[in-house]
């Protein structure tokens, strides 16, 4: 039958057309974000050790990550993003064996010049001296020895005696 596709198409569009609408006035109204969403990133700064597994890990080779040994540990000077070549596949995240990489739900990343594409979450420079933990006072202070039990100070007592009465411990009646 001649005008059967274009009957099809008319009838879809009269459906859609009384469809509830779907869109959303994005400045004043905003989806909830889900929980899993892939956003900015974001680095904690302080559970970092610059090991470079997450730079490592990206298939993209977004990160440039930069560090200087301080003492015995490492210190991390530069920790940039190449936003623009990013498919947010997680991997760099999921690579971060202490937690310090991890998604926002910010999705608001557009910029206008090209220069400030790139993500730099740290730029810093090397402490001189290496950086001494709070902690150390309570390492530094040893811990008393305990004190023998009672139990091994009665039988001591009696082994003790034998020993300098000229007899060997244990060995009675010799």
């Amino acid at each position: 039958m001649f005008g059967k596709g274009l009957v099809k198409g008319l009838q879809i569009t009269w459906k859609e057309f009384w469809a509830p609408k779907l869109t959303v006035q994005y400045p004043e109204v905003q989806h909830t974000i889900p929980e899993r969403f892939h956003g900015k990133f974001v680095l904690d700064v302080d559970k970092c050790i610059a090991c470079g597994l997450c730079a490592n890990a990206c298939p993209n080779r977004v990160i440039d990550l930069k560090k200087q040994k301080v003492g015995k540990k490492q210190f991390l000077t530069d920790y940039v993003m190449n936003i623009q070549y990013c498919m947010y596949c997680g991997m760099c995240v999921e690579s971060c064996n202490k937690d310090a990489l991890h998604f926002s739900k910010d999705f608001n990343m557009n910029q206008y010049f090209y220069r400030d594409i790139p993500l730099v979450l740290v730029r810093r420079e090397a402490p001189a001296e290496p950086v001494e933990e709070e902690a150390p006072a309570a390492k530094a202070a040893p811990k008393p020895k305990p004190k023998p039990k009672a139990k091994a100070e009665k039988s001591a007592a009696p082994a003790a005696a034998e020993v300098a009465a000229g007899k060997a411990p244990g060995k009675e009646g010799q």
